[in-house]
């Protein structure tokens, strides 16, 4: 299965890295592989949600006998599971490919950046919404672009870590 995503993920990095000479003096081809790879992550994120909300629970409530789930946290739910997986798979497979870390380690530590860009969603809207006084979607935006830095950030450092990064920081302390 290793050898599948494998040959998908140099796949996807061609088609990304052929889109990519325009961008050659500005950035470089690892965040550029990241903007592709979860942009195109948050728009099938935004079209299964619509789809599953629209759609699959036609904006019905989902009860479960025990507690009753609105529909927009019901889509959430259910979509959530399979853009986390697309995500790393992403991640792993056409933006951080440099990482020696074991699988298993990268999906534990990806999961932790990912409970951490939930939190900070949270954080962020409430502030700027509630504190700031600021209209909502101008609020998301602001939200979305600190939480872009700290995925980018966090998965890069953290998540998908490499050795040249592990001896730089023995190195540094």
């Amino acid at each position: 299965m290793r050898k599948l995503f494998e040959s998908i993920g140099e796949f996807i990095t061609r088609i990304i890295d052929w889109f990519y000479f325009p961008f050659l003096q500005f950035i470089p081809p690892e965040i550029f592989r990241y903007a592709a790879t979860g942009g195109a992550n948050t728009l099938f994120d935004l079209l299964l949600y619509f789809v599953f909300y629209q759609y699959i629970l036609d904006m019905q409530v989902v009860e479960l006998g025990f507690v009753a789930i609105s529909a927009h946290i019901a889509a959430f739910l259910m979509v959530f599971p399979i853009t986390f997986t697309t995500g790393f798979l992403l991640a792993k497979y056409v933006t951080f490919t440099a990482s020696e870390l074991k699988g298993r380690i990268q999906l534990f530590r990806y999961l932790v950046t990912v409970a951490g860009s939930i939190f900070l969603n949270y954080v962020f809207l409430k502030f700027f919404v509630e504190y700031c006084k600021l209209y909502a979607p101008i609020s998301k935006l602001i939200t979305t672009l600190l939480v872009v830095i700290y995925s980018y950030v966090a998965q890069r450092y953290f998540s998908f870590r490499t050795a040249n990064m592990q001896l730089a920081a023995r190195g540094n302390s």
